[in-house]
């Protein structure tokens, strides 16, 4: 089956932190993307979260007061899944769990016109279990953003087996329009950047567990140490323990190596709502 010539117009299942910036990132490179949800209060957090998050690129001076009104009148929200079926691209951007990531592809499949290339943005699940959702896995591929989106310029483009070339070409495109850096990758769970990046990240808990050293010192060392941006427990809180834990399961279930097995104390803080900085407590507290 072809897919899309070129991509004009998208559409973002999920409507919580990742299809926010995602959302955000496609209108203000001048697409016009639909934001659809189950949850009327998820579609409303991702109003007022889109509406800040404009404001700060203002406030910063990336973004002119005009420019930024134009951008946020690019982006539908709705409840109602039929409002993707005109797009040219389909992201689903839901939370990190496989069975639920599989039953919104199978409700993408049912509304998405036949020639629509559809990504995930999964951070670890392997595209090819996710693409048997689909009647016409040869469009399916995934678009790995991180986080915060709008922010951060680097996205994965994930083949698996049965990807065709020219949805490649059509999502490595589509990246490049709205400013990040495409790096093509395998179909494995991790990809590139959390196949490198989680054994570094439960090292780092493990020592923390340990009582090796203090959290502080821990992230100071490798700030000033290796030149990182921030320390592996502030990132670890960042990107929310939640969900490195489903990281860490899905590189470990495929690769069965110990330095991808999440940490004890890992469980423990998230069965204590400790997810990082979204709940404002992980590894640190915030307000």
């Amino acid at each position: 089956m072809p897919v899309v010539d070129r991509i004009d117009s998208v559409a973002v299942v999920g409507a919580g932190f990742m299809g926010s910036g995602i959302a955000e990132s496609v209108a203000v490179a001048g697409l016009p993307v639909v934001v659809c949800d189950v949850d009327q209060t998820a579609v409303e957090r991702a109003r007022q979260r889109i509406a800040a998050s404009l404001a700060r690129a203002v406030a910063g001076g990336k973004l002119d007061v005009a420019h930024a009104e134009v951008a946020r009148g690019r982006i539908d929200l709705s409840t109602d899944l039929e409002a993707i079926r005109e797009a040219d691209l389909v992201i689903e951007a839901v939370p990190e769990d496989e069975r639920l990531k599989f039953e919104v592809m199978e409700a993408i499949n049912r509304v998405a016109a036949d020639e629509a290339i559809v990504a995930s943005n999964t951070s670890s699940i392997p595209i090819g279990q996710l693409a048997r959702a689909i009647t016409a896995p040869e469009r399916v591929l995934g678009l790995h953003f991180f986080s915060p989106v709008p922010v951060m310029t680097l996205v994965e483009v994930v083949v698996a087996l049965d990807t065709s070339p020219q949805a490649v070409d059509r999502a490595k495109a589509f990246a490049e329009h709205i400013g990040k850096v495409p790096i093509e990758t395998k179909d494995r769970s991790g990809f590139i950047v959390n196949m490198l990046l989680v054994p570094y990240l439960m090292a780092a808990v493990r020592m923390f567990e340990d009582g090796f050293a203090t959290r502080e010192d821990i992230d100071t060392g490798m700030r000033l140490g290796c030149g990182h941006p921030m320390g592996p427990l502030t990132l670890c809180d960042l990107i929310g323990l939640d969900v490195l834990y489903a990281v860490c399961d899905s590189l470990y279930d495929e690769y069965k190596r110990d330095e991808y097995a999440p940490p004890p104390l890992l469980r423990r803080m998230i069965a204590s709502g400790r997810l990082g900085r979204k709940s404002g407590r992980g590894f640190y507290e915030y307000r």
